[in-house]
């Protein structure tokens, strides 16, 4: 080590007593203080090619350097041309092995936007005499210049078989415990976004083996979450030592660090609660001012990762109602979108969002009012202008939803349906044999979605417009399929089967889990007499269903029920109000002939003994046949 510094400093002095002037005392010599930049590939260019974030890194690091800069290096940062670093070695300058490495670095900077160049400059001769000049003292390259190197001999496209971009690969192997954690996370971001090749993915698998090792030296919170974003979806146990160190260092994070970690766990859809919990917190606590940039970025996050916090969500919706008047037609659109996942309808916003859309209604886009419709469909907000934003959607659909894609097609129509404002022309559209035979017999999980939604709007054709005259879904496609009730059980399921079984006592009284024809299940269905007696199912024509069991008319005065359950994620949040599924749901069965009993569960939740569950229900059932006997 004294040897190989005792060799720095004779060849610092040489090149110092070279540029001095003659008369200058040696005392006046003076160490060149440089900015050294050790983790990034490129601290000029603004593509995403070079991450801005590593950049940042890199630029903050200050370090001495054992070599002055002098007349090359500028020559070498300045030049604007390929042609111009090349002529370097023609002028018979004396080039070191450092300043080799930032000619290549150079280069793939400046022929980042023209590949079409690449190939022709490594045929180059004076090219392949610089790769030489590298290949023979690449040892001796610093840490933060190999790295770059590394990085823009992938950008520049030399062959796998290359001996110099293997003797580079075969330096950072060696060198691996001696560079810092930053030289490291770089390198395997360069091995990943600019390399598919088998030595360049071996050598990803050491780097990433390295940053799982070592993750305890990460300091501090910048370093930690750019990190986070350009190399954490590419280990799963880094990413949750990265995790772990983010826990420890959230406090100190700023509100634009604190959205980098949102959107990097939305982005790998990482739902980590206790992480979650942590931004959520100093997001509340801190008195931090919110960008608009920040405050649509927290939205789309918490809304990908299905996260609720309350106060979050009411201090963003209240933030963003402020800028609604400065946000674009897309943004409205987008938070509109992350509202609807969150579930959670805020009436000031959205009714500022419907205006909004009023306000510019000839220069909205097609996709974004698509979004906004759909999103008011989920959360079954009507707005106070409600005929002016559906004129608007008829208007913006009316020629162009033929021409759109066809799951879009059917989702659009479910969403005005959902709302009670699809139009005849609408739903033949999506109805069409030529149509709807495109999902008949899906077997994705995707197809069978769509068809789905096509069974509520035939439903809604059915039962809600008199005067529509067709097309209708074919009788077989109607039929509901096993998979219908092919379902998870849950707690408030079971519990209210077996309450129904013990009130109904026999099975021939009453049916449970019954699929209808209009795309729903009934939790359970009973037959009742003007007089609230039970009556044999069977014996009775069913026309909910499909498939006819019964030949008899229900006798006059006889009420079919369906009893309705409603689970927790059916509401949005903070709010008795179901979503706009499941009131197109309750709609579809009342419009069908049925007497609707509900049981939502936190009236459930309340009841403790069986008695009081079926108490509960024989009250439920009295009521709902003594408000259909007040009308």
């Amino acid at each position: 080590m004294a040897a190989h510094l005792v060799k720095q400093c004779t060849c610092l002095l040489r090149e110092a007593a070279r540029l001095a002037p003659t008369m200058a005392p040696i005392g006046q010599l003076r160490l060149a203080r440089v900015a050294h930049k050790t983790l990034t590939s490129s601290a000029t260019s603004p593509s995403s090619h070079f991450p801005s974030s590593m950049m940042k890194l890199e630029d903050n690091e200050k370090v001495f350097t054992l070599y002055p800069e002098n007349h090359i290096d500028q020559l070498i940062k300045k030049a604007i041309r390929p042609e111009e670093l090349l002529e370097l070695l023609d002028a018979g300058h004396h080039l070191n092995n450092n300043q080799a490495a930032l000619i290549f670095i150079q280069l793939s900077r400046l022929l980042f936007e023209k590949p079409e160049d690449k190939a022709s400059l490594i045929q180059d001769a004076r090219f392949q005499q610089l790769l030489c000049l590298l290949n023979s003292e690449i040892s001796s390259v610093w840490h933060g210049t190999l790295s770059r190197l590394l990085r823009s001999l992938y950008a520049l496209g030399l062959p796998e078989t290359s001996k110099e971009l293997q003797s580079v690969e075969q330096e950072v192997r060696w060198r691996m415990r001696r560079l810092k954690y930053k030289h490291l996370a770089f390198l395997a971001d360069s091995c990943a976004t600019l390399s598919r090749k088998q030595r360049s993915q071996e050598l990803l698998a050491e780097l990433l083996m390295h940053l799982e090792r070592r993750w305890t030296e990460i300091e501090d919170g910048r370093t930690l979450v750019t990190i986070m974003m350009k190399v954490g979806h590419l280990s799963e146990s880094l990413m949750n030592r990265l995790e772990d160190k983010c826990l420890e260092l959230v406090e100190q994070f700023g509100p634009e660090e604190l959205r980098k970690v949102l959107v990097t766990l939305a982005a790998q859809s990482r739902r980590s609660v206790p992480l979650l919990r942590a931004v959520s917190y100093h997001l509340v606590q801190k008195p931090f001012h919110l960008t608009k940039g920040v405050l649509l970025d927290l939205a789309y996050a918490y809304g990908k990762l299905n996260f609720h916090q309350t106060q979050v969500c009411q201090r963003l919706a209240a933030d963003l109602l402020s800028l609604t008047p400065d946000l674009t037609s897309g943004e409205v659109a987008r938070c509109a979108k992350s509202f609807a996942l969150l579930k959670w309808l805020n009436l000031p916003l959205f009714e500022a969002f419907a205006q909004h859309f009023l306000n510019r209604e000839q220069d909205i886009p097609l996709p974004h009012l698509c979004n906004m419709l759909l999103a008011f469909a989920r959360l079954n907000f009507h707005p106070d202008q409600e005929d002016q934003f559906f004129n608007l959607v008829h208007k913006k659909l009316g020629s162009e939803l033929a021409g759109l894609e066809p799951a879009l097609q059917v989702d659009l129509v479910w969403a005005l349906c959902v709302l009670q404002q699809a139009q005849e022309a609408e739903l033949q559209t999506v109805l069409h044999p030529k149509f709807h035979t495109q999902f008949l017999g899906g077997k994705s999980q995707k197809d069978q979605n769509i068809f789905q939604k096509l069974l509520h709007i035939n439903a809604t054709a059915l039962l809600e417009h008199p005067e529509y005259s067709g097309p209708l879904l074919p009788a077989s496609a109607v039929a509901p399929k096993p998979s219908a009730l092919d379902r998870k059980v849950t707690p408030l399921q079971k519990e209210l089967q077996e309450t129904l079984k013990g009130l109904l006592g026999s099975a021939d009284r009453g049916s449970l889990e019954v699929a209808t024809q209009y795309g729903w299940v009934l939790d359970a269905e009973v037959l009742l007499d003007s007089d609230g007696q039970f009556l044999p199912l069977r014996d009775f024509v069913a026309p909910h269903l499909a498939e006819p069991i019964g030949s008899q008319p229900p006798p006059p005065g006889a009420k079919r029920i369906a009893f309705l359950r409603w689970e927790f994620p059916n509401f949005n949040n903070r709010s008795k109000d179901l979503l706009g599924r499941f009131v197109l749901a309750r709609r579809h069965i009342m419009a069908a002939g049925f007497l609707v009993v509900d049981v939502p569960f936190y009236e459930w939740l309340e009841l403790k003994s069986e008695w009081q569950k079926s108490a509960y229900l024989k009250d439920k059932i009295r009521k709902a046949m003594s408000e259909e006997l007040a009308k």
